[in-house]
C-alpha cells in the first residue's frame, strides 16, 4: 500500500495536479493506492471511474488541512505501507514524525512554492516540516539549487522529474478542428499554460507582432486560461493581432492533443515574476513527445525539459529581441524539423514507467 497526500488533484487542472495524478497511477501498477485531497467540483464522476482509493476531504480550507492531518495520521498509525508521498510541505507540516518514521516518506518540491527568503517566517516553517521527510524530490536541478540555498538539508535532496503518459491516440474528430484552426498557416505556434505572468505571454504577443513582416500567414494559439486572459485579450486588439492569434481558454485534452500534433513550435519564454519561477515545464515533453522543439527560458528549471540546441532553445524571456532572434534561428533552414525528431525521442526518457523505477528505487 502506498500513501498519497495532495491538495492538488484532478479533476482540479494544472501542473501539479497531473504529476501527482501521473504518480498515484504508476504507483498503483505496484502496490494499491490510498488517496487523501480535497474535494472539487465534479470529483464524484472522477472518483468512481478511477482505479484509486480516494477519500476526499471537505470544509473551509482553514479547517480542512487540520481534517486531513488527523484522517492521514490515523491511517498510518494503524497501517504499514511501503511509501508516503506528499505534494507540498504544507501537506506534510501536520502529520506526526512518529507515524512517518516508520516508512519512506517523499515530499516534492517545485520551485515556486519553497521561494522564501532564508529565515523568514514562511522559510521557518518550511524547513521544520521538511525535517520529517525521509527524501526530498527536486523535479529539477534548477529547484534543488534553489532549495539548497533556502536551507533544505542537501543529503535528502534527489532530482526526479515530472512524468508523462503522452503521446496518447489523436482523435480524428479533434485533429480535423486543431486543422481548422491552424488553417494554412506557418510558422504554427503553439503555448499550453495557465495564463500568469510568469508565463510570459505578453512578451510572445509582441513577438508575433515583430515577426509578421517576415512570416505573413503566422499563426499561435493560446491554449489555457488565467488571471492575465483579459490582458492578453486587450494588447492582442493593440497590436492589431486578431487574425494571428486564437486564445482558447477552455479546452478538452482531446483538442489540446490534436493541436499538439499539428504546431510547429512550443513556446514558452518563461520569466521570474516576483516569486513565481518555472521549476520544470512538463508542457515541452508532452509537445517534445508528438514530434515538436520547443523555445523555453533561461531562469527556471527549463533547461532539464530542453536540451538547448538539440530538442530547442532556451532565450531569455525578458529580451523581446532575444525571443525573436531564437524563433529565427529555430525555423531557419528547416532546422524545426530536426529539433522536433530530436525532442520526440528525449521524450521518451520521461514516461512514467521509468520516472517511478527512481522512486522505487529509493523504497
Amino acid at each position: 500500500m502506498f500513501v498519497v497526500i495532495t491538495r492538488n488533484f484532478p479533476p482540479d487542472v494544472g501542473g501539479i495536479q497531473s504529476l501527482m495524478e501521473g504518480l498515484s497511477l504508476e504507483l498503483n501498477k505496484h502496490g494499491a493506492v490510498k488517496v487523501f485531497t480535497d474535494e472539487y467540483s465534479n470529483f464524484e464522476n472522477y472518483d468512481q471511474n478511477s482505479s484509486l482509493n480516494i477519500e476526499r476531504i471537505k470544509g473551509f480550507k482553514i479547517f480542512r488541512k487540520f481534517r486531513k492531518a488527523f484522517l492521514v495520521n490515523e491511517y498510518l498509525k494503524k497501517n504499514i505501507v511501503k511509501g508516503v508521498f506528499f505534494d507540498h510541505w504544507k501537506s506534510l507540516e501536520h502529520i506526526k514524525s512518529e507515524n512517518l518514521n516508520k516508512f519512506p516518506s517523499f515530499c516534492l518540491i517545485h520551485s515556486k512554492e519553497i521561494n522564501h527568503t532564508l529565515g523568514s517566517s514562511l522559510n521557518t516553517r518550511m524547513n521544520k516540516a521538511f525535517k520529517k521527510a525521509k527524501f526530498i524530490i527536486a523535479n529539477s536541478k534548477f529547484t534543488k539549487d534553489l532549495a539548497i540555498s533556502i536551507g533544505l538539508e542537501e543529503s535528502k535532496i534527489f532530482i526526479i522529474n515530472p512524468g508523462t503518459n503522452y503521446p496518447v491516440e489523436i482523435d480524428k474528430e479533434q485533429l480535423m478542428s486543431a486543422k481548422e484552426i491552424f488553417g494554412t498557416s506557418f510558422p504554427k505556434i503553439i503555448t499550453v499554460s495557465r495564463l500568469d505572468r510568469r508565463k510570459n505571454h505578453q512578451n510572445i504577443l509582441m513577438t508575433i507582432k515583430n515577426l509578421v513582416p517576415t512570416y505573413p500567414d503566422i499563426k499561435y494559439v493560446c491554449v489555457g486560461d488565467g488571471d492575465e486572459n483579459n490582458n492578453l485579450k486587450s494588447l492582442r486588439a493593440q497590436l492589431g493581432l486578431e487574425h494571428q492569434v486564437v486564445f482558447l481558454p477552455r479546452t478538452d485534452e482531446k483538442l489540446k492533443i490534436a493541436l499538439l500534433s499539428e504546431a510547429d513550435l512550443f513556446l514558452m519564454p518563461s520569466i521570474v515574476y516576483k516569486k513565481s519561477v518555472e521549476g520544470f515545464g512538463i508542457s515541452f515533453i508532452e509537445a517534445g513527445s508528438y514530434g515538436m522543439g520547443s523555445i523555453g527560458g533561461i531562469a527556471g528549471g527549463e533547461a532539464d525539459a530542453i536540451e538547448d540546441g538539440k530538442t530547442g532553445y532556451l532565450c531569455d524571456g525578458k529580451d523581446l529581441n532575444s525571443i525573436y532572434e531564437t524563433i529565427l534561428k529555430f525555423f531557419q533552414n528547416d532546422n524545426y524539423k530536426v529539433l522536433g525528431l530530436q525532442a520526440k525521442d528525449f521524450s521518451k526518457k520521461f514516461k512514467w514507467e521509468n520516472i517511478i523505477k527512481q522512486y522505487l528505487t529509493l523504497i
